[in-house]
């Protein structure tokens, strides 16, 4: 981007943004090094969620086609209530891979590009900034 740095009429002022970018720098490198560590985890959390969402599921497929041999009784009371039980550890294995999965972890790869591209505009301003400095009379 041109920025109106010819506006800039002392060093003083060209310092004092020079500081503000370089705070603004060090917030996004912060902000950053945050995201960069959810990545690692969310990567490791999708593929664990993945195995054990698989597993899940094929219990659960199972255990459905024995509860519909069962005659009724306490067998298949039990069968039941644990067909309940894989049911809800399904529901939640799929809204922890929703937080925490492979949709989390691209959200967070695109959010790194965004902070790596503001970086890169950071130091381009800072540079503008001081490239006009450099030009008025100390």
């Amino acid at each position: 981007m041109n920025y109106s740095v010819i506006k800039l009429t002392s060093s003083a002022d060209c310092d004092a943004l020079i500081q503000l970018a370089g705070k603004e720098k060090d917030d996004l490198q912060y902000r950053k090094t945050t995201v960069t560590h959810q990545n690692a985890s969310f990567a490791n959390t999708a593929a664990e969620v993945e195995a054990d969402l698989i597993s899940t599921n094929s219990q659960l497929g199972a255990l459905t086609t024995v509860i519909a041999s069962l005659p009724e009784g306490d067998v298949k009371e039990s069968n039941i209530t644990k067909q309940k039980k894989l049911e809800l550890k399904a529901f939640l294995l799929n809204q922890k891979k929703e937080n925490y999965g492979v949709i989390a972890l691209l959200l967070n790869e695109m959010e790194q590009a965004t902070i790596d591209t503001q970086i890169a505009e950071v130091d381009a301003f800072v540079l503008a900034v001081q490239n006009h400095k450099a030009t008025l009379a100390a």
